[in-house]
């Protein structure tokens, strides 16, 4: 006897996600630059999609904050702006303050172990200069520490802000002596959570994206007088 074919709902939904993913790292890596318009012909020829399932990625991305809808005008890549920064950060470095507390009472030892292979990792790219690796494992060690807070309301909330700031930590790069600085307050992070000790981890985890936040806009007030300079 032949069976009907299942239905294909789930390639439907894997596509989108792999959509948003795709769109979301040409933004956070500056490959859309901000104030950019998205070429949505050029990028339905380069993922072999048609426009609607790519209008669908894009309306997720601007309910994330990375992109503006303008009707009859397509997709338009935001700036990121000085008063953004100042208004997400803080409310981020809190998230992540509380992912901390929370993950301390209950990360498994394997968990922990899981981060301190990701912190060594972190640090062989840090040896290397490899920014573009420091930067993606770093973000696999805040998000452990988020998993391991069994909070998904506190994850959702913490990813969606987290994303609107990834790629400005990224534009902003680092200066040689913020990356050092960046290391250590990693090794105190390690240290805490080890030690289960919330309260010094979700201190440090504040401290850590306050520095984030001053580091960010160094950068964009220094863009600024660039493009002031006549």
């Amino acid at each position: 006897m032949t069976h009907a074919p299942a239905p294909q709902t789930i390639l439907r939904k894997s596509l989108h996600h792999e959509l948003v993913d795709r769109l979301q790292n040409l933004i956070i890596n500056a490959e859309l630059e901000p104030g950019s318009k998205v070429p949505e012909k050029t990028l339905c020829d380069t993922f072999g999609v048609s426009r609607t399932p790519l209008r669908e990625a894009l309306k997720v991305l601007a309910s994330d904050g990375l992109v503006r809808l303008e009707p009859n005008r397509g997709a338009w890549v935001t700036q990121v702006t000085v008063s953004e920064v100042e208004e997400v950060f803080p409310v981020l470095g809190a998230l992540e303050a509380l992912s901390g507390e929370l993950a301390c009472k209950h990360i498994s030892d394997a968990e922990i172990e899981q981060v301190r292979a990701l912190h060594a990792q972190m640090i062989e790219s840090y040896e290397r200069r490899d920014l573009d690796a420091y930067f993606t494992i770093n973000q696999k060690i805040h998000r452990a520490i988020l998993l391991a807070a069994r909070n998904a309301t506190l994850t959702t909330s913490c990813q969606a802000l987290s994303l609107r700031m990834q790629r400005a930590r990224y534009l902003a790069n680092m200066t040689e002596g913020r990356w050092y600085e960046a290391v250590q307050e990693h090794e105190n992070i390690l240290k805490y959570l080890s030690a289960r000790d919330a309260k010094a981890l979700a201190q440090t985890l504040l401290e850590h994206m306050d520095a984030k936040r001053l580091s960010v806009i160094r950068w964009l007030e220094a863009q600024e007088a660039r493009t002031e300079q006549p």
